[in-house]
């Protein structure tokens, strides 16, 4: 008798703590290098500040693999399953959880990471007081600080190519302050809209000899795709910079911008302060100002080009 009652207050103690613990829904859009440090960057900053996966909080990751339908579907699953707080990391998974969530779960805290313009996609009213449950971290880049990095290479172009999805509010809106650089400089930027990753080739294709260079914001689908347009930049020396740095890593050649890790990291302190009682409604939506250098001198090397050498010293990688 009185191992059965050991063995029945066991699982009574095991089943408390499973109820205590906070279950965590994370729906990506696609994955590729920079949104999967948002990823890990998060994980891991809310198990810094105390919340240990798999003891404290259970934490489930989804991909939409670039699919509107699917992000909508995890969106559903997650209410099903009655998540304590979701993350979208990525403008459609958190327009999709947002969506869902306001119709049925309007109390459940929704984050959102890698987002550029949550005032223009209609995730929050206002930056300072987001209003409802909806709050996040913003990757809005200074576009024109990373468009002048083409001619900081010592770049003479003419005419730059930019691949873009039109279905996405972050790429729109980044387009729009590419297309304000390119005419500050004289440019003529030559764009082209895609639907799917499966596009990006093509699209690639169709700007040899119209482009001296290209130029890829953080758009998903396109940084999905990148080793199919590094494949057409690089058969026709088209040097390919980017607002990713990870993607110089993959075989661009250059890119100012953020270190996605340490994105994640911040998205992941906001979560924490939500768990601890902060409400997204009252939370400020917060925006990385950190920028790094990353250059591919074998990259620039292979495709004939001497990067000034005051660049390189400033830069914080170098690629060799």
């Amino acid at each position: 008798m009185k191992n059965i009652l050991v063995i029945i207050m066991s699982l009574f103690c095991l089943t408390a703590f499973a109820a205590g613990k906070k279950q965590i829904g994370i729906s990506q859009i696609v994955a590729h290098p920079a949104l999967d440090a948002v990823q890990k960057g998060i994980i891991d900053a809310v198990e810094k500040c105390g919340f240990k996966n798999g003891k404290d909080v259970d934490f489930d990751v989804q991909l939409a693999n670039g699919n509107m339908v699917t992000a909508n579907q995890i969106a559903t699953n997650f209410i099903g399953a009655k998540k304590d707080i979701v993350i979208g990391i990525a403008t459609p998974t958190a327009l999709a959880l947002a969506g869902a969530y306001s119709k049925s779960s309007p109390s459940t805290p929704v984050i959102f990471s890698a987002v550029t313009d949550p005032v223009g996609a209609k995730l929050v009213r206002n930056i300072e007081k987001p209003g409802g449950n909806i709050t996040g971290v913003s990757d809005l880049a200074p576009i024109d600080t990373q468009f002048q990095l083409i001619f900081d290479l010592g770049l003479k172009p003419k005419a730059v190519g930019i691949i873009y999805n039109a279905g996405e509010q972050n790429s729109r809106s980044q387009l729009a302050l590419a297309q304000k650089a390119a005419k500050m400089r004289n440019v003529k930027l030559v764009e082209r809209a895609i639907a799917t990753s499966a596009d990006v080739a093509t699209a690639a294709n169709s700007l040899v000899g119209q482009v001296q260079a290209m130029y890829i914001t953080t758009d998903n689908t396109v940084v999905s795709a990148l080793e199919a347009l590094i494949k057409v930049a690089d058969a026709h020396k088209i040097p390919l910079v980017m607002s990713d740095t990870d993607s110089v890593k993959r075989g661009a050649l250059a890119a100012r911008g953020f270190d996605y890790y340490k994105h994640g990291v911040q998205t992941g302190n906001m979560v924490c302060r939500v768990l601890t009682g902060a409400k997204p409604a009252n939370t400020p939506v917060e925006f990385q100002k950190e920028m790094v250098l990353v250059i591919n001198k074998k990259k620039a090397d292979a495709l004939g080009i001497s990067i000034p050498e005051n660049l390189l010293k400033s830069a914080d990688e170098i690629i060799k």
